[in-house]
């Protein structure tokens, strides 16, 4: 059984300071740090003791924080890829979100994967995705039972959008719910090779995170 548990990086600056995200590179707050180190128990848990396992982190500092307590718990190291950032908002990035949203101009019905969102230099979904998708060849390409991806609330989208096989042309609607802190389990059985989502979005473990 493969098993492959999807990590959104824990409570961030930008999170409390109501600045766009993106490729702004934030750090956990305290509270981040502690939501983090129960991440790390939880998948611990779901890891057997010993069983060799890889850790996969977007470059940006808060994934990376929210990746180093996992991989320690594991004995694992951080293998950290830029492919796995957040959406790049471009010139929206670092400033607040009244900012963004005074600016963006959602995509229409008929345009979803290539518009541009009015906004200088950010990303469209297709180049966001093909990047995510991209990522994920590299790690999937690896013979290994556990795997940790450690990305972002909107990335997480495309991660299981991979694993799944959906084609990009198919993802131009998608958008799956996600919290800072959340797992996902994504597995795939060793005789059919079908591939499932075990669980979306768990934040059990964060319940006595104050």
């Amino acid at each position: 059984m493969r098993n492959i548990f999807v990590v959104v990086h824990a409570e961030a600056e930008h999170h409390l300071r109501g600045i766009v995200g993106g490729w702004h590179d934030s750090q956990l707050t305290s509270r981040g740090l502690d939501q983090a180190a129960s991440v790390a128990d939880a998948v611990r848990a779901w890891v057997p003791v010993g069983a060799p396992c890889q850790v996969y982190s977007s470059d940006l500092s808060r994934a990376r924080q929210t990746a180093a307590p996992i991989a320690a718990s594991l004995g694992a190291d951080v293998v950290t890829d830029a492919r796995l950032r957040e959406l790049s908002y471009g010139a929206a990035e670092g400033r607040p979100d009244a900012w963004l949203q005074a600016r963006f101009v959602p995509a229409p019905e008929d345009n979803r994967l290539d518009h541009g969102s009015n906004i200088e230099g950010a990303e469209t979904k297709r180049q966001f995705a093909s990047r995510i998708y991209a990522a994920m060849d590299d790690i999937l390409a690896a013979d290994i039972e556990h795997q940790v991806i450690v990305t972002h609330g909107f990335a997480l989208t495309f991660v299981v959008m991979a694993w799944a096989r959906i084609p990009i042309e198919a993802v131009g609607w998608v958008n799956l719910s996600s919290t800072a802190g959340g797992i996902t389990h994504l597995a795939e059985d060793d005789f059919f090779h079908n591939r499932g989502v075990r669980f979306l979005n768990r934040v059990d473990h964060l319940d006595h995170v104050d």
